[in-house]
């Protein structure tokens, strides 16, 4: 049995990953990346109530945003504060007690994050994407998932994007290069 095997067979666990949507959106092309959270907030929001219920871990990984304090509290603080860009979606998916919450430096889930190991101590091999934006963070993570021997599912109702055709193509490469399945959120079995 190859490593990669070892590994694969100790860990069955699945997780849900929420990336990049408990922000303050401080950033050029706001107005459209807001847009498409926007629209994918309400098929998160439901997919994360299954997860709740299913006792699937939920682990929001987040850019920092200007202030990289790793201070959760604050930081959410601010994405939900009335004069916050993206206050309606950071409140409608704000982090339950039990749901995990990582900061991130760059485009990837796992570059400079404890990310791997909490995946490993949870003994995750199952890896549910959601967020912002496909083309990039949600992108890059997956190439680091994959190379680290993850199942890689992405809903596309819960990925955006400030233009669809950037979801088209990262979700081609999803599929193609990294055998991500893609179905909708409602029809992916969370046990």
């Amino acid at each position: 049995m190859s490593l990669a095997s070892a590994r694969g067979a100790t860990r069955r666990a699945t997780a849900l990953l929420i990336l990049d949507l408990i922000s303050e959106f401080r950033f050029e092309d706001w107005r459209r990346i807001l847009a498409a959270a926007q629209r994918v907030a309400p098929p998160i929001e439901r997919l994360r109530r299954r997860a709740h219920a299913a006792a699937v871990p939920v682990i929001f990984v987040n850019d920092s945003g200007e202030h990289w304090d790793s201070d959760r509290t604050a930081f959410i603080r601010r994405a939900t504060g009335r004069d916050a860009r993206g206050s309606e979606v950071a409140r409608r998916l704000a982090p339950a007690e039990q749901d995990h919450f990582v900061f991130k430096p760059r485009h990837s889930g796992f570059y400079a994050t404890p990310l791997a190991d909490l995946l490993d101590r949870l003994k995750v091999g199952r890896l549910i994407l959601t967020g912002l934006t496909t083309h990039q963070c949600v992108l890059f993570t997956a190439v680091d998932a994959y190379v680290r021997d993850f199942e890689l599912i992405v809903p596309p109702d819960c990925i955006g994007a400030p233009q669809a055709v950037q979801t088209r193509h990262a979700l081609f490469v999803l599929r193609e290069a990294l055998n991500a399945r893609t179905p909708r959120s409602d029809r992916i079995r969370l046990r």
